[in-house]
């Protein structure tokens, strides 16, 4: 009876560790592959506020003095306007913000241990994501707040917008308090309890302001601080996660 070569293996042997090799190289590229996309994400996260933000300066810088539009009382989303001068500037800077906040949104809830370890603070970001892009797609009727003589209502387009922007205010303030209580529980992520606190306290803060127009000639600036504190803030907890990452 021949028996095998010395130093040779039997040739399920050498094949059941081919398989395990294929297997874990499969494993450390989906590995990779998860991690990239994840960085991904949180790129966007810092990207999006970002652009955002750089295209409403731009937008408003353009806009100021032209067609009675001024900044201290008109709001950014006029900016969007039909008859504002570069409406589609800021209508992709919505959908652009709104597509960024919600992969931003998958990726802190992946980070913070998936959907039942997360908490609603990213279920509430990636709300606030569709509502932008809600917003962003359904424009108001015209640059200037108010309605033209002769004409007696909003359109409905109108009407969703100013229902999209609403739940895009409330996701500002309850998606930072919702991240504060799930850092606090954390002992990784306890020092990021504070600022995500203060950041809800502070855009609520602003918003309240705003939304009692007790500084009516100025509710144009303030809107555009209650808008572009929580949209830093974000930006600066994505790119805290991304140099972790």
């Amino acid at each position: 009876e021949l028996s095998p070569t010395r130093g040779c293996r039997p040739c399920h042997a050498r094949n059941d560790d081919a398989i395990c090799r294929l297997q874990g190289y499969g494993h450390n590229m989906a590995h990779a592959r998860a991690e990239h996309d994840a960085r991904l994400k949180l790129a966007a996260g810092i990207a999006g506020p970002l652009i955002f933000t750089a295209s409403w300066v731009g937008a408003t810088l353009r806009q100021h003095g032209h067609g009675e539009y001024h900044v201290a009382r008109e709001h950014i989303s006029g900016l969007a306007a039909p008859d504002a001068r570069h409406p589609r500037l800021m209508t992709t800077a919505f959908l652009v913000l709104g597509v960024a906040t919600n992969l931003f949104g998958a990726a802190l809830r992946d980070h913070l241990g998936g959907a039942g370890r997360a908490g609603a603070g990213p279920r509430l970001i990636r709300v606030g994501g569709i509502a932008t892009i809600a917003a962003g797609l359904l424009r108001r009727d015209r640059m200037l707040l108010g309605l033209p003589e002769g004409v007696a209502r909003q359109s409905w387009r109108n009407d969703g917008h100013d229902m999209a922007s609403g739940i895009v205010y409330m996701s500002l303030i309850a998606a930072p308090l919702a991240l504060g209580r799930r850092f606090g529980d954390d002992v990784e992520h306890e020092r990021l309890q504070l600022p995500a606190l203060a950041t809800s306290a502070l855009t609520a803060g602003l918003l309240a302001v705003y939304a009692s127009r007790r500084i009516e000639p100025y509710n144009g600036l303030v809107q555009r601080f209650g808008v572009t504190v929580p949209a830093l803030a974000s930006a600066a907890l994505a790119a805290r996660l991304l140099k972790k990452a």
